[in-house]
Order: structure tokens, then sequence, then C-alpha cells
């Protein structure tokens, strides 16, 4: 099992609204960076545990925990010309963009601010408290898993 950080901005989609949904799961679409594709098409199991990181938001940080229950598979969004994430050189043969499922875990009573990431000692190597890393999709250590989880336990 691998752990991750999945970055959404709260106006596409917030923790808040994946655990108002019926199912508390959902698609993880419109990734379009290569790299983090290729994160999601070739390294995301079923299985793998991620925080929900919201971006762009006051504060950005990581709102909770989610676990994958459908690895990658096309996004099947990339081929609706009525999409936003439509991508006219995607084709069915050719998908280019991938998707994986997730469902919500747990939901912090309190985001953890970048600020306190940054702060906090055994996370300096970790890719979202790097400056300049706006990768949607990060790979997560198992240390700084435990670390962000006793952080998360102490809220």
């Amino acid at each position: 099992m691998k752990h991750w950080l999945f970055k959404s901005e709260p106006g596409s989609i917030s923790i808040s609204d994946l655990a108002a949904s019926p199912k508390k799961t959902t698609h993880w679409e419109g990734v379009r960076n290569l790299q983090a594709r290729n994160f999601l098409r070739d390294d995301v199991a079923r299985g793998d545990l991620v925080f929900f990181y919201h971006s762009n938001a006051k504060p950005s940080g990581i709102a909770g925990i989610c676990k994958v229950t459908r690895a990658g598979y096309p996004d099947h969004f990339a081929l609706d010309p009525e999409s936003k994430y439509f991508d006219p050189r995607a084709s069915k043969d050719n998908p280019i963009w991938y998707m994986v499922d997730v469902k919500l875990g747990q939901k912090f009573s309190e985001i953890i601010p970048l600020s306190r990431l940054k702060e906090t000692p055994g996370l300096e190597g970790m890719m979202v408290c790097r400056r300049g890393s706006r990768l949607s999709i990060q790979p997560v250590t198992a240390g700084e898993w435990k670390i962000i989880v006793k952080l998360a336990a102490r809220l």
C-alpha cells in the first residue's frame, strides 16, 4: 500500500462535498499534468490511502483521509465536449488522461494548514512543503504519513 496527497480546490470538490455525498465516493478526474497523470495511471492502486488537500483555500492544507477504491482508468470527461476537462486529442483508443475513485475515510475536525506542515520536523522533504511544488498528485512516504496522522489526532 502506498500513500498519496491529492490536491483539490474546494470550488471543484471539497472534503465537505465528499462527506455530504450519499456513497462518500467520487471520481478524482480532471488531472491535466503528465507527471500526475502517470501517478494515477501507473502507481496509485486500489487500497492506497490519500490525504485530501484543499489548495487555493484559506487556509490551504490537509482536510482528511480517503481510500482509493478503483485504480487508474481512462478519464471519460476528456472525451466529452461539454466537460470542462474535454481534450480533443483524447480518444477511446488513446485516452491520454486517467482518474481514480476515492472514498472518504475521515474528515479532520480542522484543516492542517500548509504552514503547520512546513514547521513540523520530519516533513521538510515532503513534496507539498517544497517551494514551487504545484503537482496535484504527490507521493507521501510512510514516515510523513505517520507524522501527519499524529498531527491530525491532536486537532
